[in-house]
């Protein structure tokens, strides 16, 4: 579209109506004033457009004028179509207008003038939100892998060593004693992350029958785990839930007085919510995403979407600060229509709690926001529909038992940043829903992270260096006996700032007057216990020191540290330890991956991390295992994963083996080379997603992708496609290797089993002297295969061929 000034200029147009007033008045539907207004302007004979900012917001805006009466629309995507209008219809037209404007022949009203200040972010390629596992799972020199054969062995690095004579990139691995293991790029999907353990003596002994013992007894027990699982996840499913379906006109209402253009990661989260709302069974769904990145958006249109059919609606946030600000961010957005919004905790006086569980015990009050408050005995709903759980990983034990009892047949939505390991384990087994939001807002910067010992000179400078930019600071402590200390240390060190003093055991209107203040700017420098860690929402405040960072979990820092960097400005957080004083190599673990982790959205990086450090624990009880310790978490993961799907199917198979993968070698250089791609990093990523692909489609994008990203593709990347693409059709084939040379091929089937014995019989004789089966089962393909060429469309013609015989069993 052709920039909207120059139409003004040509035009001599004046301004347009804005629908200020008519917002602001809780009497009059926008709606149908906005419909008054394009009648009298059509009356008058002009052209009559409203300008959008994006696709998905006309299109939600064509559907609310359907259902306020104005049906006569046509929706425009360029301004060189805008002529083709007749008179008595509405254009709705995408143009980046912040407010409208009329001239002698036409009328445009923007979307901004309708609904008031629209921030809009600019749309750009994002990592999909399903990748971040994948990439949790990245592999560094130095780490301890698991290699499913042979077991844990640490990562050298990409080696190019030569095989029968031609290049090829591999993986390197050391073993106890020094052993060596090269595997093939192409099978780097058997490799998997060990965890940040550093010891030696984790490693195992090449050709050793000990690690095969191991996975064999831990097969056991992931049985019988995911036999539970799926009695869990089987009793909820058979469950009846309450259906809840969105109300089209009022629905886009509601999400068009959201201020931003959502992102995808936000939009296929709600899409998730409401297919689970509208399946007939419990949700039982986990939205991760990080510190800022739109969660609430999410909570509050699923609370619309449960109200406005009737049910009442929980919100359950860890600390009274966080609920206080979710009271206000839902009072707001719920202005004006017909659903009452409750708050019950400490900040509420007596006697309104009292009013408001008599409201919620009469069905009166539909959303009710609050700390555990929500969960006591005092409480009873009258038709609860939906229960949001927000920062899960606050809530204790006995808390979490209060929250299955009232979860039994309610939808349930649980929101985290950084969800607890035996959460995310249970997301990622697939017995929980997982919506991951990784696109951060527009114009957020990543939070700039040191970790060092306690110094007064870096703290004076730090809390100026805020100070004098116009911001404000947080000082954090983890004790509430510390505080007095670092009070009079700050009085002493920075005399030039106010700082203010907040904790748990103040009283509850003190420790509102305290973040009133603090809000409003009349303080430099909050100084506090972890009671920050959850909600605060101050954009100004963008210096955070932490005292004492090594007596704080992981994610507990990663939630404090979150409390800064809300705005455009640059953030930072200095976590600080004891001068002279070794911290525990857990605790040095921790801040390790705090500093490195200092990307935007890497919450879920975060989390699997925390998974590394500590254990999923019993995914079915309070009590920690020791299983992930024995294989790594993503090796106990696929296990899990393959189990439950094999539960799910009624039937394990007995000689069921976890994540071979087929050999294929015809002499052909294969390689992703460091002239076509030069980051190292990134060639190991591009493995990765090779290895994944899982048909002929999915391998033809991704060779048209590289030749989009990197020019035309080398021979030895030819070679690479070809290479996974005839794996495809030997894993489907059973075969566990074949080797080729100038006078043909030789397969070995694995296990020395066929699924079709009958139809390979059939083939064998079909070939005559051609193919046979040798005494040690394996067969024997000949051919005059001189070239390199040849071997590669011998090999995937006869992988192909058994592949196809295979799937007739």
């Amino acid at each position: 579209a052709a920039p909207p000034n120059r139409h003004v200029r040509s035009y001599d147009g004046h301004s347009g109506r804005n629908f200020a007033p008519e917002r602001n008045d809780k009497n009059i539907n926008i709606y149908d004033a906005l419909r008054k207004h394009l009648l009298e302007l059509q009356k008058t004979g002009k052209k009559t457009y409203i300008a959008s900012y994006s696709i998905g917001a006309r299109d939600r805006l064509s559907s609310v004028l359907s259902d306020h009466g104005m049906g006569r629309h046509h929706l425009i995507d360029k301004w060189k179509n805008v002529n083709a209008l007749a008179n008595d219809s509405i254009g709705l037209i995408i143009l980046p207008l912040e407010h409208g404007f009329e001239s002698k022949k036409f009328a445009i009203v923007s979307e901004q003038d309708i609904l008031g200040d629209r921030l809009i972010r600019k749309v750009r390629r994002n990592k999909k939100a399903e990748n971040f596992i994948s990439e949790a799972s990245a592999l560094t020199p130095g780490d301890l892998v698991i290699h499913m054969d042979h077991g844990i062995g640490r990562y050298i690095g990409l080696k190019t060593i030569d095989v029968s004579g031609a290049a090829h990139d591999c993986v390197f691995l050391t073993y106890h004693g020094g052993d060596k293991l090269y595997v093939p790029v192409e099978n780097i999907e058997i490799l998997s992350r060990y965890g940040s353990e550093d010891s030696d003596g984790k490693l195992d002994k090449l050709g050793s029958v000990a690690w095969q013992g191991r996975k064999a007894k831990l097969k056991v027990r992931i049985r019988e785990m995911a036999d539970e699982l799926i009695k869990v996840a089987a009793e909820r499913a058979l469950r009846k839930g309450e259906v809840i379906r969105p109300t089209d006109g009022l629905y886009n209402e509601f999400c068009a007085r959201f201020p931003y253009t959502e992102t995808d990661d936000q939009l296929r989260a709600i899409a998730d919510i409401i297919t689970d709302l509208s399946s007939g069974r419990p949700m039982d769904r986990l939205i991760c995403g990080d510190v800022g990145f739109g969660k609430t958006e999410v909570a509050l249109r699923s609370a619309f979407l449960a109200a406005m059919e009737g049910y009442q609606v929980a919100i359950v946030a860890p600390t009274t600060l966080l609920a206080r600000q979710h009271y206000k961010t839902f009072s707001e957005r719920f202005k004006g229509l017909a659903i009452k919004v409750g708050h019950l905790s400490r900040l509420v006086t007596q006697k309104d709690q009292k009013l408001t569980r008599e409201e919620i015990a009469t069905g009166d009050c539909q959303i009710v926001i609050g700390t555990h408050a929500v969960l006591g005995k005092l409480v009873h709903f009258n038709n609860l529909g939906l229960l949001v759980i927000d920062e899960e990983q606050h809530f204790g034990v006995a808390h979490k038992e209060q929250l299955k009892k009232i979860k039994n047949n309610v939808h349930v939505l649980t929101l985290t940043a950084t969800p607890i390991p035996r959460t995310l384990q249970l997301a990622m087994s697939g017995i929980q829903g997982l919506s991951l939001i990784a696109t951060p807002p527009v114009d957020r910067l990543a939070i700039r992270t040191f970790v060092l010992p306690m110094d007064d000179l870096v703290i004076r400078e730090a809390l100026l260096r805020e100070h004098y930019r116009g911001g404000q600071s947080f000082y954090v402590c983890p004790r509430i006996s510390d505080l007095k200390e670092i009070s009079e240390l700050l009085t002493e060190l920075v005399p030039e700032v106010k700082v203010i003093t907040a904790h748990g055991k103040m009283a509850p209107g003190q420790i509102e007057d305290v973040m009133n203040a603090f809000y409003d700017g009349a303080y430099d420098v909050l100084l506090s216990t972890t009671i920050v860690e959850s909600g605060l929402d101050i954009p100004t405040a963008n210096t955070m020191i932490i005292h004492r960072a090594d007596n704080y979990g992981l994610a507990q820092l990663y939630q404090l540290r979150g409390r800064v960097g809300r705005s455009k400005t640059r953030a930072y957080a200095y976590l600080t330890l004891p001068p002279r004083r070794i911290p525990t190599p857990q605790a040095e673990k921790r801040l390790h991956v705090l500093q490195t982790l200092d990307t935007l959205g890497a919450g879920f990086s975060l989390a699997s991390h925390d998974l590394d450090i500590r254990g999923a624990g019993n995914l079915l009880g309070d009590e920690q295992s020791g299983h992930i310790k024995e294989v790594g978490i993503e090796l106990y993961q696929q296990m899990l994963e393959e189990a439950v799907a094999s539960a799910k199917s009624g039937s394990f198979e007995e000689d069921q083996e976890q994540g071979w993968s087929p050999q294929i070698n015809v002499g052909a250089s294969v390689m992703i080379p460091e002239r076509y791609v030069k980051d190292l990093n990134l060639r190991m990523s591009l493995y990765r997603r090779l290895a994944e692909l899982d048909s002929k489609q999915s391998i033809d994008d991704f060779g048209a992708e590289l030749i989009d990203r990197f020019g035309k593709l080398p021979e030895e990347v030819e070679h690479l496609l070809k290479i996974i693409e005839i794996k495809l059709y030997c894993k489907k084939a059973g075969i566990e290797k074949i080797e080729t040379g100038p006078k043909g091929a030789i397969v070995s089937l694995r296990n020395s089993k066929f699924a079709n014995p009958a139809g390979l019989i059939e083939f064998l004789t079909s070939q005559g002297t051609v193919a046979k089966i040798r005494p040690d089962h394996k067969l024997v393909y000949v051919r005059k295969w001189s070239k390199i060429e040849n071997r590669l469309i011998g090999s995937l013609n006869l992988s192909k061929t058994l592949a196809k015989i295979a799937a007739k069993k």
